[in-house]
């Protein structure tokens, strides 16, 4: 077994770098940890996972067998927020409801497509 610190990235391609990055801010607080040309890579506050866009013309927001991304929250009561942020910054909801009581969760669409998933466990 190799021990590791479990997951640390997740990279998606995109088709307008700055516009995802905006909604992740919006939504999530994200924070630029480094650019360059067509790329932002960004942590959310309190973590140390990042997400890794990466700007091209062809692929954005195929998950290709993966089926969604997640982000769990500290506070149930904040899905409600999270949605309308959502919302507010250009994505969509696509199903939202708990998987047992007290555990909600939303899955949302960002701008290029990709499925997210908002939950408290």
């Amino acid at each position: 077994m190799v021990r590791t610190y479990g997951l640390t990235h997740v990279g998606l391609l995109v088709r307008d770098v700055e516009r995802s990055f905006r909604f992740y801010r919006a939504v999530f607080g994200a924070r630029v940890i480094w650019r360059a040309p067509g790329e932002i890579q960004f942590q959310t506050p309190g973590t140390k996972d990042v997400v890794a866009l990466e700007e091209r013309a062809r692929g954005p927001g195929k998950m290709l067998g993966v089926t969604h991304i997640g982000f769990r929250l500290r506070d149930p009561a904040d899905l409600d927020a999270a949605v309308r942020a959502v919302e507010k910054a250009g994505g969509k909801v696509l199903e939202r409801g708990e998987f047992v009581p007290g555990e909600p969760y939303a899955f949302v669409a960002d701008p290029d497509g990709y499925r997210v998933e908002i939950w408290y466990e």
